[in-house]
């Protein structure tokens, strides 16, 4: 007699169930090809691709959820991987030694010990990347507003290329509003004048929030509309136009909306996701 396998399934949440979602929606886990763009959204790839072609510094920031690293994502997508290295840092809390380390195990190599070594070891492997195989690097470093007046004094010093002729990378820091105040001081004057562009990704108006509600609705499987007029409104208000703050609350509603079997989420739903997420 053969003992029966048990067999393992994922279970579904019974308010995806109940709206009949292929997915769920509002996740992060999106292709580049899905991702919601909006005006503000698209100038910010333009900027990010614009300091790509001139192996220049560009600077993006937004509010916490604004959408940088989405804007990131969708910029790295239209690059050919062939002629492109993109390193990503997602947190720059490694030191001023870290930033080479991270270029150079990034390019393949072993960094070496001594900080002035591996400096010099980041430089020529960054340019070896452009004269060699013809590959430009594009070093992303988000959460750039934690970065120390060290460590951008580093990377300052990084950009220096034939006898400062050029720049052996692409630069784009992301980061909270901060971060162009930061810049802004004079101790760090030099970086400032190297850097090509800068962007500030402003929150959604009512508009873009209408849009990215059904946007996210139809990748889920719901071309029709769920959420009721003002309950858009009052989500949106709650989310202060930032999308990753609508992600949870858009959730939030429809949760609530499932919880009383109904079909369209109403502004009842919407105060109780306000409630729930405004709760101390």
């Amino acid at each position: 007699m053969t003992a029966t396998q048990p067999t393992t399934t994922t279970a579904r949440a019974p308010w995806l169930l109940h709206f009949g979602f292929t997915r769920t929606p509002f996740s992060k886990s999106l292709a580049p090809t899905e991702l919601f763009s909006r005006q503000a959204h698209q100038e910010a790839v333009a900027r990010i691709l614009h300091c790509v072609q001139e192996s220049s510094l560009g600077v993006i920031t937004g509010e916490v959820g604004a959408g940088k690293t989405v804007a990131a994502r969708a910029a790295r997508s239209l690059l050919d991987p062939l002629r492109h290295q993109v390193i990503y840092i997602a947190n720059p809390a490694f030191g001023t030694r870290g930033l080479y380390v991270t270029v150079v195990s990034a390019l393949g190599a072993r960094p070496r010990f001594f900080k002035a070594e591996v400096m010099a070891q980041a430089q020529l492997l960054l340019e070896a990347e452009e004269s060699e195989r013809h590959r430009r690097v594009v070093i992303v470093v988000d959460e750039a507003h934690l970065l120390s007046p060290d460590q951008l004094e580093e990377l300052r010093l990084l950009t220096n290329s034939d006898m400062d002729s050029k720049s052996p990378f692409a630069g784009i820091l992301l980061g909270q509003p901060m971060l162009t105040r930061q810049l802004r001081l004079g101790i760090f004057a030099a970086l400032d004048q190297r850097i090509a562009t800068r962007f500030h990704i402003p929150p959604m108006d009512l508009g873009d929030s209408t849009a990215y509600l059904r946007h996210h609705l139809a990748l889920a499987g719901r071309s029709d509309p769920l959420f009721a007029d003002d309950a858009v409104v009052r989500l949106h208000r709650l989310a202060n136009g930032i999308p990753r703050a609508l992600n949870n609350a858009a959730t939030s509603a429809l949760i609530a909306a499932a919880a009383d079997g109904k079909d369209l989420v109403d502004d009842a739903c919407a105060k109780k996701a306000v409630a729930e997420l405004t709760r101390d």
